[in-house]
């Protein structure tokens, strides 16, 4: 069953953006021009890579010199919610209808340019259009997800200083104990004492905005997942995101017609990568597929009969999804992507094996855009997360000396061509920003490695990678063979102390459904290790748990490293079960 909700007529639609076809014409113009030129080569990564320039703007409002240009007279669907009762489609020309009808309400209702709007909606119509308003406006979205708690929330509307909530009816009826003074909004059921998002309905559809919006304006401030420390915020203005994605749309090899599919939730910042700024960079149809937890079957199903073209999910979701028969599911996917973490080559070749895709790795934070990936027609090379992208000039600096190195800290270099895409900061953190930008480059924290023709392969987070009788231990490269064996589900190692090697990898693993997690599975798992790892690198101690992650899906390696044996018989000792095999020596003195 097929609902079509869109609060306009195609003919409302046409007469309404006449008000906003203006001076942004040249505007329009420039950006279409850099994203044509991904698009003209996108089966050259390195020509892309040599002659595309970020074009740059004085004044720049996405919505109005982008969105609504392409919106124009454009019946395409711009946005499709699939869920178990139906598919919601919303045409391009009525989501900019619509949403200039909400940017002129919640103009009436006191939201001002600048303001701060706290925006926590499912992935529901009304975020695309809350969105799009709020670029209107000028405002300054801070997109939180909807399990926040009501702690959470009294804490990001002190720290970032917000004036105006809109959230869904459900997350609402849990916020009576906040502060007076802020605009209340719910979408969904009435809830007293907040005003009904429906009141939009009846705004005028021809709006008009009050002045130019800077470049270089505030537009988001998100709230990084905090895996090891507490959560920063990261500001994005109306450049670095809304064109900083084309380095994205670059990377996922979406095209104007696409029918692309992003597993992501609101409120993070991959849902403003992949369900918003990249398939309507590329005048694609984003498909959001709303499942209940761990249905994988329906989120297959909706990629088949969606006809989905591009398909983007966390590591989480494809080591889930090679659990279930994925042959079942004959999708037809021209470009399938990765990005949060890097994915085992396992797992990428078990669905090149079932779907006749291959899962490119991409790398960004919530920081920048996409910065590295493996496009469309780079050739890939197993377990790299590819060359960087058009835009981005990526260094590796060894983190004691600094200098260039074939391994060391991934650092953007900002001299010269500053990528739009790198924020301008953390919000009122001067300490924080001053090592994040030291020297002249942006500091991810990462550690990589670069091959002789530029490839580059992660290693893991600064904090992650450790020295095990004087070897560098990359976390990643354990786990990645760890999951190769199919009792492991998903797998996270870090140090544990020793007293003649400092430090030695232990391995928390999740086991796949109906395993049990006993001796018999340890020493399998372990033995398997044991076979491809060379002596340096084997895991000295394993343990099964259900592995601690943030609400986007990453894994909190910090907290592993903190954990102490649950004392249920679950951690088992690699010697005890299959022999020392071998005593350790530090690197040439054995």
């Amino acid at each position: 069953m097929t609902f079509d909700e869109a609060p306009c007529s195609h003919e409302h639609a046409r007469t309404a953006h006449l008000s906003t076809a203006s001076a942004g014409s040249e505007r329009t113009d420039r950006f279409r021009a850099a994203r044509d030129l991904l698009l003209e080569l996108r089966h050259d990564h390195d020509a892309a890579y040599e002659r595309f320039r970020w074009p740059r703007f004085e004044h720049f409002n996405w919505a109005l010199d982008w969105f609504d240009p392409i919106a124009r007279g454009n019946a395409r669907p711009a946005l499709r919610i699939v869920t178990a009762d139906g598919v919601t489609s919303v045409a391009y020309e009525c989501l900019a209808h619509r949403s200039s009808q909400v940017a002129n309400w919640l103009r009436g209702i006191g939201v001002r340019r600048g303001d701060r709007v706290l925006v926590m909606l499912d992935n529901q119509v009304e975020v695309w259009e809350v969105m799009l308003a709020a670029i209107k406006l000028g405002a300054v979205v801070v997109p939180t997800y909807t399990s926040a708690t009501p702690t959470d929330v009294a804490e990001r509307i002190e720290r970032a200083a917000i004036s105006h909530l809109v959230v869904t009816d459900r997350v609402a009826a849990k916020l009576a104990s906040l502060p007076g003074g802020l605009t209340r909004v719910a979408v969904g059921a009435p809830v007293p004492g907040w005003l009904a998002y429906t009141d939009a309905d009846g705004a005028d559809a021809a709006f008009v905005p009050d002045a130019p919006t800077g470049a270089d304006d505030p537009l988001f401030m998100y709230f990084t997942s905090g895996t090891t420390s507490r959560p920063k915020l990261a500001v994005h203005t109306h450049t670095s995101y809304p064109v900083g994605h084309l380095s994205g749309m670059y990377w996922n090899g979406l095209r104007p017609g696409d029918r692309h599919v992003n597993i992501s939730a609101p409120g993070w910042a991959k849902h403003a990568w992949s369900s918003f700024f990249v398939p309507f960079n590329a005048e694609a149809t984003l498909i959001a597929v709303n499942a209940p937890a761990g249905r994988f079957d329906v989120l297959l199903e909706a990629l088949l009969s969606e006809d989905a073209t591009s398909f983007c999910a966390p590591p989480t979701v494809w080591r889930q999804l090679i659990q279930e028969d994925l042959g079942r599911w004959p999708v037809r996917l021209r470009e399938a992507g990765s990005v949060g973490e890097p994915l085992s080559p396992e797992v990428i070749e078990q669905v090149r094996a079932a779907w006749g895709v291959t899962v490119r790795d991409g790398f960004g934070q919530s920081e920048t855009t996409a910065q590295i990936g493996n496009s469309p027609h780079l050739p890939l090379r197993p377990g790299s997360m590819g060359k960087p992208l058009p835009g981005y000039r990526v260094l590796l600096l060894d983190p004691e000396t600094g200098r260039e190195a074939t391994e060391g800290e991934l650092c953007v270099d900002l001299s010269g061509e500053r990528p739009v895409g790198v924020m301008p900061g953390y919000l009122d953190d001067p300490e924080k920003n001053a090592a994040t930008f030291a020297g002249g480059v942006y500091h991810t924290g990462d550690i990589a490695h670069r091959d002789a023709d530029g490839y580059l392969t992660y290693v893991g987070r600064k904090d992650d990678v450790f020295k095990s009788y004087d070897h560098r231990i990359s976390p990643f490269e354990l786990e990645s063979v760890l999951l190769e064996h199919p009792d492991v589900a998903e797998a996270a190692v870090v140090p544990v102390p020793d007293p003649i090697g400092l430090s030695v990898p232990k391995a928390f693993v999740s086991l796949a459904a109906g395993r049990p997690a006993d001796a018999d599975t340890a020493r399998s798992v372990l033995d398997h290790t044991r076979r491809r790892l060379p002596p340096h690198q084997w895991i000295r101690l394993l343990e099964f748990v259900d592995l601690p992650k943030t609400t986007s899906g990453k894994i909190r390696r910090a907290e592993l490293r903190r954990a102490r044996p649950a004392g249920d018989g679950r951690e088992f000792r690699a010697d005890d079960l299959l022999g020392a095999g071998t005593t350790l020596a530090a690197p040439g003195m054995g």
